[in-house]
C-alpha cells in the first residue's frame, strides 16, 4: 500500500491540520510506503511573499518531524523540487472537463472568502490529482473538505486510463469521521481562512488565551448545562482529552455547577500536554535546520526517481517521447 498526503505551506500548523491529516498520516507510516510533501506550489494561490513562503515551508518540515513523521519510513519532501508534478498536471489538464472543476466547492469558498479568482486556484484539483497520481498512490488520508478533490483525482484517472491505456493507480480516500471537522474558537470548521484556529506550537500564554476565548453562551454557571453538542469547547475536548477525563467534565456540566470557563481551561490543560513531547522534538530539530534540509532533499530525489517513471508512462501512452536519461538531474 502506498500512501501520499500533503499540506500547505499557509500559515502556522493547527489543531484542525493535525487531528485531519497529521496524525493519520503518522499513523499510516507503520502501516505502508508512505509519500509526504510540503505543498509549496499549492500555497503559492494564496501566499506570495517570498520571505514568507520559505519560513512557512521551515516551519511545516519542522512540525511535521516533531509529531512524529519518521523520514526512515516515510519519503518527505517539498512539491516544487518535483517537477514532474507539474509536467503531469498539464497532461492531466488537457482531459479535464471545465464543468468537473466547477463544480468543486473549494474555490467557490475561496473565492467568496476574498481570496483573488486565479487560473491556479481554478485549477488546484488538477495540480492535487497530480500530487496523488505521480507516485502511484493507493490510499489518501484526507479531512472531509479535499474528499471531493480525491475524487477529481479519481476521475482524471480513469478517464485517461480508458483514453491512453493503464498508466495510473486508482486512489482510495481514506477519512476519520469522528475528526472529519475540527471546530474552531467560533464554532465553524477550524481554517486559516476564517481567523479561528488553535496553532499547535503557540506559547502557553497565547494559546491559554485563545482557548478562553472559545465562543460560548450565557448559560448561568449553577445551571446544568444545555446543548453541549453544539459548544466548541466541549467537541474540541472530546477529540484531545482521554476518554475518562472528558467523561468526568461531560458529567460535570450536566450536573452544573461547573462553567464554561472550567470547560475551556480542561481544554487548555489537554491540549498542552498533548503536545509537550512534539514540542520538545520539535527543538531539536530547529537546533539543525541543515539536517531537517538534508532530509528533504533526499526525501525529493526518492520521490523524483518514482515520478519520473510514471510520468514517462503517461508522456509514452499520450504520444510524447519518453524523459531522456540525464536530461533533468534527480538533485533538487
Amino acid at each position: 500500500m502506498r500512501i501520499l498526503s500533503g499540506i500547505q505551506p499557509s500559515g502556522a500548523l493547527h489543531l484542525g491540520n493535525y487531528l485531519g491529516m497529521m496524525r493519520p498520516a503518522i499513523e499510516l507510516q507503520e502501516q505502508g510506503d508512505a509519500y509526504y510533501f510540503i505543498a509549496d506550489l499549492h500555497a503559492l494561490t494564496t501566499v506570495q511573499d517570498a520571505a514568507a513562503m520559505r519560513a512557512n515551508s521551515r516551519d511545516v518540515a519542522l512540525d511535521f518531524l516533531a509529531c512524529g513523521l519518521d523520514p526512515k519510513r516515510a519519503v518527505f519532501y517539498r512539491q516544487s523540487d518535483v517537477p514532474e508534478v507539474t509536467e503531469l498536471a498539464w497532461l492531466l489538464s488537457v482531459i479535464t472537463p471545465m464543468s468537473l472543476l466547477e463544480k468543486c466547492h473549494s474555490y467557490k469558498d475561496k473565492t467568496a472568502k476574498g481570496i483573488a479568482a486565479s487560473h491556479g486556484l481554478f485549477a488546484y484539483p488538477v495540480l492535487m490529482a497530480a500530487d496523488i497520481l505521480i507516485v502511484d498512490a493507493n490510499v489518501v488520508p484526507v479531512g472531509r473538505d479535499q474528499k471531493q478533490h480525491v475524487e477529481v483525482t479519481r476521475d482524471l484517472a480513469i478517464k485517461f486510463n480508458l483514453k491512453f491505456g493503464e498508466v495510473f493507480v486508482v486512489p482510495e480516500t481514506r477519512i476519520r469521521d469522528e475528526v472529519a471537522v475540527v471546530p474552531g474558537t467560533d464554532g465553524q470548521k477550524m481554517s486559516k481562512s476564517y481567523g479561528n484556529t488553535l496553532e499547535i506550537f503557540l506559547d502557553e500564554e497565547t494559546l491559554k488565551k485563545k482557548v478562553m476565548g472559545i465562543v460560548s453562551d450565557s448559560q448561568p454557571l449553577e445551571a446544568p448545562k444545555q446543548g453541549l453538542e453544539e459548544n466548541a469547547a466541549w467537541r474540541i475536548l472530546k477529540l484531545v482529552a482521554p476518554p475518562s477525563e472528558f467523561a468526568e467534565m461531560d458529567a460535570r456540566l450536566r450536573a452544573g455547577g461547573t462553567g464554561w470557563g472550567d470547560l475551556k481551561k480542561k481544554v487548555f490543560g489537554c491540549l498542552w500536554e498533548m503536545f509537550a513531547p512534539a514540542r520538545k522534538r520539535r527543538a531539536e530539530f530547529a537546533a539543525d535546520l541543515g539536517g531537517v534540509e538534508r532530509l528533504l532533499a533526499e526525501g525529493a530525489v526518492k520521490a523524483r526517481t518514482v515520478a519520473r517513471r510514471t510520468l514517462d508512462r503517461a508522456r509514452n501512452a499520450a504520444g510524447l517521447n519518453p524523459l531522456a536519461e540525464g536530461r533533468r538531474p534527480l538533485t533538487p
